[in-house]
């Protein structure tokens, strides 16, 4: 089905009318306060300082032989990514974050509100608040060392194998799932909420500056406080440094409760996890663990083990999973520092990049109080997505060209959905216009054959043609017409090396579902003059994804698997795409999870070129 919006998209104006369901009496804001993803923005131009001036202070000593250089580009904007979304991630955890703890506020303070809030605003009440938020923060943290599935949130922190002031801002997605269980002793004792944020806050940003190999020992310092030299040994593998140092701000309950270790200058701190992520991937970095986890979970025998794997210290497994697979013994020796290759340029064009995520997450977090959530969830959605292929970039399993389709048609999605017309009048056809300039350069590429895919290329064609067509009101039919022909291009595609619909069950299944949803269709508003065309396009949909579907299965036991799998999903986000669409045009508007028919039909629409795309690229690179 033809890539349209029947619905005039939203202004923005209309947008911000609308009632922010984010927002709540406790929110910060409603009284000219600034909320804390405001701080965090005014105080990251003073971070971003700071670091600056820890790699030219590092560059200096190194070329003098006094210390060295500790900055690697795709590191530092690893961490630094890992940190943005983090913290417009937190635009959406707010009820596990503030909420729960202002709910136990209000439900089990043991003092009146008056009389605690007097006191917990006192100067007396600050200074116990903020202790009591550290000795909390210490027993979270040191929580998330030896509980797994806490680790799984925190590990993120110590991913990666540099230590400088970025690493700090290297921070989990998925903290507050758990984290604000171990806040509610200050809810119990009438800590009002705003005091438990201001105190929250002035304990993360005491700890940026500790996160530096250019700071020794501090003397007296270090045997009260978390200083640098007391957090390199939390951050490094070595034997005698593992699991040590957990104190925010204070190191003195690490000595309370036995877990300190000073620093050793004959035995220097080794960084990062003794299971390396070795990877630049910033969504793979907050889900690994939680994926080990989960597998371990499922494939243990004992139904009691299912659960230990989440409760036991970190690397704990099974008996049955120690004998049939055990882990690898930890070898100081043996760790490489994960470091792929890129190219000048690739380096210039991904800080660049960077450059513009970092200022269109500044703009979500100083506007997020404001915005409705779905509008704020769209900017996440080009946020994350932006970061995830710059990951890519950096790490190569993407090219330049793949990462600037995918950030172009994650563009369209957008300015569609925000009402940016003229924007996404550029953004729509320049996502297919960039495929076609990666199948024509790809295949120009490989000597081997010399050929170039000229069916990939004419599907392609044919898909930007109905985009364009689309784009314009009246050109309903054309554009109808431009997609058919290219499911017919997708078609003769995918039978290159296969049988015609090699899966009974997967065409069964597509083609009854393509009944199914024509009939709805023709029940509950598709006009008589468009029934003859629908059929036929949902016809020829539906043969495309069960031909996807039929050589997925073919190819199952061969190289070309993995990559004929990703068509197939491919083949099925176009369904689901035109699904949408179709019913939002002809049944009803599709509003799912507050989003309207925009972002569900172009974010499964543009999956699915590109799902579609990368597998047949990675076959024609495999011949």
């Amino acid at each position: 089905m033809p890539k349209a919006n029947n619905q005039q998209p939203t202004t923005n104006n209309q947008q911000h009318s609308q009632a922010n369901p984010n927002k709540t009496s406790q929110d910060p804001g409603h009284n000219g306060e600034m909320s804390p993803s405001q701080i965090i923005v005014l105080a990251t131009p003073v971070f971003f300082v700071m670091i600056a001036a820890e790699y030219l202070l590092g560059r200096y000593r190194q070329q003098n032989g006094t210390g060295h250089d500790n900055y690697r580009l795709s590191d530092a904007i690893n961490s630094l990514s890992l940190g943005m979304l983090s913290q417009i991630s937190a635009i959406f955890t707010r009820l596990l974050r503030v909420g729960i703890y202002v709910a136990a506020y209000r439900a089990f303070s043991v003092l009146p509100h008056d009389a605690a809030t007097a006191f917990w605003k006192s100067w007396p009440g600050w200074v116990l608040a903020l202790l009591l938020y550290d000795f909390c923060y210490y027993w979270l943290h040191r929580m998330g060392h030896e509980v797994a599935v806490l680790w799984a949130a925190h590990v993120v922190h110590h991913q990666s194998q540099d230590y400088n002031l970025s690493t700090a801002l290297r921070q989990t997605s998925s903290g507050a799932l758990f984290g604000w269980v171990f806040y509610l002793p200050m809810a119990v004792l009438g800590v009002p909420p705003v005091v438990f944020g201001t105190v929250a806050l002035i304990d993360l940003l005491y700890q940026f500056w500790v996160h530096t190999e250019q700071v020794g020992r501090l003397g007296w310092f270090d045997r009260w406080f978390c200083s640098p030299s007391n957090h390199r040994v939390h951050h490094a593998v070595n034997d005698e440094y593992l699991d040590k140092n957990y104190g925010g701000i204070l190191v003195l309950w690490d000595r309370l409760f036995g877990s300190f270790k000073d620093e050793d200058p004959a035995n220097p701190c080794v960084y990062g996890t003794r299971k390396p992520l070795n990877s630049w991937d910033p969504l793979w970095a907050n889900l690994e663990v939680y994926a080990a986890l989960a597998r371990d979970s499922w494939q243990t025998r004992h139904w009691a083990d299912k659960l230990r794997v989440w409760l036991k210290p970190p690397g704990w497994q099974p008996a049955d999973l120690a004998a049939s697979r055990p882990h690898t013994p930890f070898a100081l020796a043996t760790v490489a520092v994960y470091e792929p290759p890129t190219s000048r340029a690739i380096q210039w064009f991904a800080a660049l990049k960077f450059l513009v995520i970092l200022g269109g997450v500044a703009s979500l977090l100083w506007q997020a109080d404001s915005l409705p959530l779905p509008m704020s969830f769209i900017g996440f959605t080009v946020l994350t997505v932006g970061l995830w292929s710059l990951g890519a970039l950096l790490q190569g399993r993407m090219s330049l060209l793949e990462m600037l389709m995918v950030d172009a048609g994650v563009l369209a999605m957008a300015t569609s959905a925000w009402g940016w017309v003229e924007w996404h009048h550029v953004f729509k056809p320049l996502a297919l216009l960039i495929a076609l300039f990666l199948v024509a350069k790809n295949d120009a590429s490989i000597a081997e054959t010399g050929k170039k895919d000229w069916i990939l290329l004419g599907a392609l064609a044919a898909s930007l043609a109905g985009d364009c067509f689309l784009m314009f009101p009246g050109f309903f039919i054309p554009g109808l017409v431009a997609f058919l022909i290219a499911h017919l291009f997708y078609i003769a595609r995918f039978k290159q090396g296969v049988p015609w619909f090699a899966s009974r069950r997967g065409l069964l299944v597509v083609l009854s579902y393509g009944a199914v949803m024509f009939g709805l269709l023709w029940q509950f508003g598709l006009p008589a003059g468009l029934r003859a065309p629908v059929a036929a396009y949902v016809l020829c949909i539906s043969l495309m994804a069960a031909q996807a579907i039929g050589r997925a299965k073919w190819l199952g036991n061969t190289p070309e698997a993995a990559s004929a799998n990703w068509v197939a999903v491919g083949a099925l986000c176009f369904v689901a795409s035109d699904s949408f669409l179709a019913w939002n045009r002809f049944v009803a508007p599709v509003t799912l999870l507050g989003l309207d028919s925009a972002f569900w039909v172009l974010s499964t629409y543009y999956a699915a070129q590109m799902l579609i795309l990368r597998g047949c690229l990675k076959r024609i690179a495999g011949r």
